[in-house]
């Protein structure tokens, strides 16, 4: 375990103590993972029980793995008070493993530590107790490192719970202590225009400037981070274009292409139409829409690769060159996947020949501008023998332009022996020194299939710390999209999201079917571990979406896209925030293999040449105000219907609600509607009773008996039957009439009749709440008198404690478009007072 992101000079091993743990199996006590005996077999901790349910370590700052599977690590500065940092798993094998721990909060403050909890969940084997043999860790103790980190924490702690502070007194009516912590504290709790907004809303009742404070606040982009986090749909569109002759590239699969972003040009190469690998050369011109050949046959070329299927292309913005790595061709295809079609090539003597040239991996390089352009540059015979991957297909590749770094991650090896299955690891080439470098070696996860496994785990890699670190184990059961094959993704680095377009996958009957329900999923890792959401293939209506906000493209009776497919190749322009999608295979059932061409005799298949353009349509702003502003004419409409006439409040309803009003919406309609109840209902407004007439009567103990007491006129005593006797009338009784004897009551019976020595328990200083929401404040009358002195609200009214708490309301609804740096705290203060 390791903090990333700080000098490798700073890292220093850590020393720790065992601060408690949940019951131990036997002689294997916790403080046996303070030394690292990894032959020894009572070297380690273990739980009592076999369920891992309620097991936990904590250790104190001052594993050769068992069998432990997946773990939470919590960790805090007292045991009391820990939060989670990372839920992952262990493999289990022998190797040591590290996981970086994340030190900073959603606010991204760094935080310190000094208790780090493990909790397992589960274990690679339940017949046995789970079992940690040894943990090591690493951190910064540097003094003044640590007393930096804990002063700006410390701020960041005082200036969020004043901020808490200042929530709940505004709440409260208590406006002058609230600016003057504001104007004393010098911070601010939200946007000034969110405070604009509550003034109106709240305090005057300024429907007007409150709806114009909502234009302001679209223009400065507060709704941009709940636009962004709305869940998209796509609009695709297929494009028709062909080149002189009419002719667009031919159908197939397990091509490669990639994108020039700047120029809006998309370049094509090679692939896999069921009978042969393809060597033919594209480019694509979005603006144009037009298609050009750049070479029939590369093969015929100087420097240029063959035909290949299942290879990759990057394109670097910076020199605008084409980089080409890996492939599987024509007779690598039949030992791969044992394909009836392609025949096997033969020796002499009838064995299989295995050029040597096709388990070399050949590295190539195009020029799309300068003095070199249209040509080919053949920078490596083997990059393998220069310390970079093996001969791979179906392999990752990406450029980073910024520093002419290359990676490379992934992919089966071919080397000839196909009865073994082996994988690449992660590598990198830096394209100004020509050099590679091996970052990490490959040891069996990782992949989307691994043998006959589908996985759905997922990883980021940091490239300062040259650190992975796995996100999801099962990002399926996080809500993300099922476990697939050939699944296709485009990354937005401004949006930091993740579009990913899903091929193969398996039913309940361990069938491989091509992903036709949700086969497009989008993941917003600006959040750890990230979100997954799914992609719609029409606009959601049914989420407020109006009619407008579709520009009438498409209809629920007929929306255009593509077949759902594999082996199809995507690139992603981020500047037009543009998705382009090419060929691939439609075939649906019975596919066998690992490659695209996999699958049943070709006469069953269908290879496409469509190519598709697909957009991501959110809401617009428009969309939030119309919705805020319905929200605000609501409470608008309900106070009308007690301060106006009928007529009045029904003639703003059908007019100036129902215009914000999104009519296709069944709950937006079954919500106006239901507004009728309030002008049915509604009474004349009543002054508000007085702050100690709203005090609830205190508490008394009624004991079960008849109880007396005098008339002063007559003398005689009154007999009044307790509550629960039918609340018979008082029945009086002569002084010269004994009194009936009390029965006896059980010392615990409650009681309308003190005793002498009785006493009401008293809490000192307990607030009446509605007394102060019904108490005026001072810095209130001041902002309605302007407001109405400005023409803007219509009376001074006393505003009611009934009618504040509606406003509040509705001013709560509002900040759910605005983003959390821009509003006041989440939550209640009170749920932070414990006890």
């Amino acid at each position: 375990m390791s903090t990333g992101g700080q000098p490798a000079e700073n890292i220093v091993p850590l020393e720790y103590s065992i601060a408690g743990s949940s019951a131990h199996s036997g002689r294997y006590a916790a403080e046996n993972i303070l030394v690292d005996r990894s032959t020894d077999l009572s070297s380690r901790w273990s739980g009592n029980s076999q369920n891992n349910t309620h097991q936990w370590i904590t250790l104190r700052l001052e594993t050769h793995p068992c069998n432990m599977k997946d773990f939470k690590i919590y960790v805090g500065l007292s045991e009391d008070r820990m939060n989670e940092v990372l839920h992952t798993g262990l493999k289990n094998d022998p190797a040591p493993e590290t996981f970086h721990i994340s030190q900073v909060n959603a606010a991204r403050i760094c935080f310190l530590t000094q208790y780090i909890k493990i909790i397992p969940i589960s274990a690679h084997d339940q017949s046995f107790h789970t079992s940690i043999w040894h943990v090591s860790l690493t951190g910064i103790t540097d003094e003044a490192y640590v007393e930096r980190v804990r002063q700006k924490y410390d701020e960041y702690r005082e200036t969020t719970a004043l901020r808490y502070v200042l929530k709940y007194l505004r709440q409260h009516r208590l406006l002058t202590p609230y600016e003057s912590i504001i104007s004393r504290a010098g911070i601010q709790l939200e946007h000034p225009l969110i405070t604009k907004l509550y003034e109106s809303v709240v305090l005057q009742g300024d429907w007007k400037q409150a709806e114009d404070t909502l234009s302001l606040m679209s223009k400065t982009s507060l709704f941009d981070s709940y636009l962004h986090g709305t869940q998209p749909y796509a609009v695709w569109r297929q494009l028709h274009g062909t080149n002189a002759d009419g002719d667009v590239p031919s159908p197939r699969g397990g091509h490669a292409m990639c994108m020039d972003p700047i120029n809006d040009m998309i370049y094509l190469f090679g692939g896999w139409n069921g009978e042969k690998s393809l060597d033919d050369f594209w480019v694509y011109s979005v603006k144009e829409d037009k298609w050009r050949v750049l070479s029939h046959s590369t093969s015929e070329e100087k420097n240029a690769p063959g035909a290949r299927s299942c290879h990759k292309m990057v394109f670097d913005t910076k020199t605008g060159s084409i980089y080409v790595l890996g492939r599987l061709n024509d007779s690598d295809c039949a030992s791969v996947t044992g394909d009836p079609e392609t025949p096997v090539p033969q020796t002499s003597n009838g064995a299989s020949s295995i050029h040597t040239r096709a388990c070399c991996s050949e590295f190539y390089r195009y020029h799309t501008q300068g003095v070199d352009s249209g040509k080919w540059d053949f920078l490596s015979f083997d990059t393998n023998s220069q310390g970079g991957p093996p001969l791979v297909f179906d392999h990752q590749m990406v450029l980073d332009s910024e520093t002419q770094i290359l990676y490379v991650f992934g992919g089966r090896i071919v080397d000839g022996d196909w009865d073994t299955v082996k994988y690449a690891g992660l590598f990198s080439y830096n394209i100004r020194s020509s050099k590679w470098k091996q970052l990490q070696t490959f040891d069996g996860t990782g992949t989307c299939q691994r043998d006959d496994k589908y996985l759905c785990d997922m990883f980021a890699y940091d490239i300062a710390t040259n650190t992975a670190t796995e996100l999801f184990s099962n990002f399926s059961a996080a809500g993300g999209p099922n476990s697939s094959f050939t699944q296709r993704a485009v990354i937005d680095p401004s949006l930091r999201e993740l579009y990913v377009f899903s091929g193969l996958t398996r039913n309940q009957q361990a069938d491989t079917t091509i992903a036709s329900e949700a086969p497009n999923w989008m993941y917003s890792y600006d959040s750890t571990p990230g979100t997954w959401t799914q992609i719609l293939s029409q606009p959601p209506r049914a989420h407020g979406m109006s009619p407008s906000s579709t520009d009438g493209m498409h209809s629920e009776e007929h929306i255009e896209q593509p077949q759902p497919r594999y082996a199809h190749q995507v690139v992603y322009n981020p500047l037009t925030k543009t998705v382009f999608l090419h060929g691939g295979n439609v075939g649906v059932k019975g596919v066998k293999g690992t490659t695209e061409r996999a699958g049943e005799e070709s006469h069953k298949e269908e290879r496409m040449d469509d190519l598709w353009q697909m957009t991501l349509v959110r809401p617009g702003s428009e969309e939030v105000i119309r919705r805020a502003t319905y929200q605000l004419r609501q409470q608008q409409f309900r106070e009308m219907c007690e301060d106006k006439t009928p007529i009045e409040a029904l003639s703003f309803l059908q007019t100036d609600v129902s215009a914000v009003v999104d009519h296709s919406d069944a709950k937006e309609t079954e919500t106006f509607r239901s507004l009728l109840i309030h002008l049915l209902s509604a009474s004349a407004p009543t002054p508000s009773p007085s702050p100690m007439a709203s005090m609830p009567p205190l508490p008394t103990r009624v004991k079960y008996l008849n109880s007396r007491t005098v008339d002063e006129k007559s003398g005689d005593e009154i007999e009044i039957e307790n509550e629960n006797q039918n609340h018979s009338p008082p029945r009086k009784r002569s002084r010269s009439q004994p009194p009936e004897p009390e029965p006896e009551l059980d010392q615990d019976t409650w009681t309308n009749k003190l005793d002498e020595d009785d006493e009401l328990p008293v809490v000192p200083g307990t607030l009446n709440v509605q007394a102060l929401l019904e108490a005026e404040d001072p810095r209130e009358k001041e902002l309605c008198l302007s407001s109405v002195a400005a023409g803007t609200a219509k009376s001074n009214s006393k505003l009611t404690a009934a009618r504040f708490k509606q406003r509040n309301e509705v001013f709560d609804s509002l900040l759910e478009f605005v983003s959390e740096s821009s509003k006041q705290p989440s939550g209640n203060f009170l749920d932070l007072i414990c006890g």
